[in-house]
């Protein structure tokens, strides 16, 4: 198409999306095509300020590699991933709610045995003993359900951020028994911010936002015949489960963070130590694993 003014650019991207074979590809790129050009001609902006924006974007490829990926810390942080997860999977009390994956999940996490420790090299902080049971919409056991979590250390790192941990620390999987219970020792995790010495830090400091997500734990459960569970438990005690700067904290996933001061139940725990207990549970559906956003 040959143009006569700026309201036939739109129409002209559309007639050259139209032979697409895919029709759900087609649908969803005219409707992108749709609402970036609408955007454009709210907001008006200048040629500076668009390919400022084009650079952003760039910059999120040149942060992105094997132990980050800024293009989903961006979305995470922009709320998209939470909108398409709970788009996917909505709030429903009969099955635990769902979280982001996130950025951090590695597969092959070692394989542990229910009550082992997810600790394999020193990480000071609050003992915490972690259990709960696994079970079906009926509220039924599910034997043998793959229990796999992650998380941050008590300084909120990732033992991938982190030098000073040992690999895969603060990460195992875990099989449920016969009555459907998983149980694992760690220790406490802490709040973190996000990465914020690339494009996502530069937007979130010009938006005066924080860049704090509060302290949990990573969950994926799965088992053949169900849905994948992905989700995330958020500590109780955090400062910033009202402004998690992921927008992920559905009130359902925040978990009682019990605090003991006596009888630990291990000779090596001094101090306070904590309990949660935290029942999982997973509905009918293909189970599918997702693509690792870090090796």
């Amino acid at each position: 198409m040959i143009l006569d003014n700026e309201t036939q650019v739109t129409e002209a991207v559309l007639t050259a999306l139209a032979p697409t074979p895919d029709r759900r590809l087609h649908e969803i790129l005219t409707s992108l095509i749709r609402h970036l050009h609408a955007f454009l001609r709210e907001t008006r902006p200048t040629e500076e300020e668009y390919y400022a924006g084009l650079r952003f974007v760039a910059e999120l490829g040149k942060y992105t590699g094997a132990d980050r990926n800024e293009t989903i810390i961006a979305a995470d942080t922009l709320g998209l991933s939470t909108l398409a997860c709970l788009l996917n999977n909505t709030i429903d009390a009969h099955r635990t709610d769902p979280a982001l994956l996130g950025p951090f999940w590695r597969k092959n996490a070692p394989r542990r045995q229910n009550g082992d420790t997810v600790v394999y090299s020193p990480t000071p902080g609050p003992a915490v003993f972690v259990s709960g049971r696994v079970m079906d919409t009926n509220g039924a056991p599910i034997p043998g359900a793959t229990v796999d979590v992650w998380h941050a250390s008590p300084i909120g790192f990732y033992e991938n951020q982190d030098a000073e941990q040992a690999d895969y620390n603060l990460r195992g999987v875990f099989t449920a028994d016969i009555e459907g219970r998983y149980w694992f020792r760690t220790v406490k995790p802490a709040g973190y911010p996000v990465p914020v010495d690339g494009p996502v830090g530069d937007m979130l400091k010009a938006t005066a936002r924080h860049p704090y997500r509060p302290a949990h734990f990573h969950y994926m459960v799965t088992h053949p015949g169900y849905k994948t569970l992905i989700t995330q438990v958020f500590a109780d005690d955090d400062e910033h489960l009202e402004s998690d700067v992921t927008f992920s904290v559905v009130r359902s996933l925040v978990g009682k963070f019990r605090k003991h001061d006596n009888n630990p139940p291990a000779d090596d725990v001094t101090g306070p130590w904590y309990t949660l207990e935290y029942d999982l549970y997973l509905e009918p559906g293909e189970m599918r694993i997702p693509v690792p956003p870090i090796p």
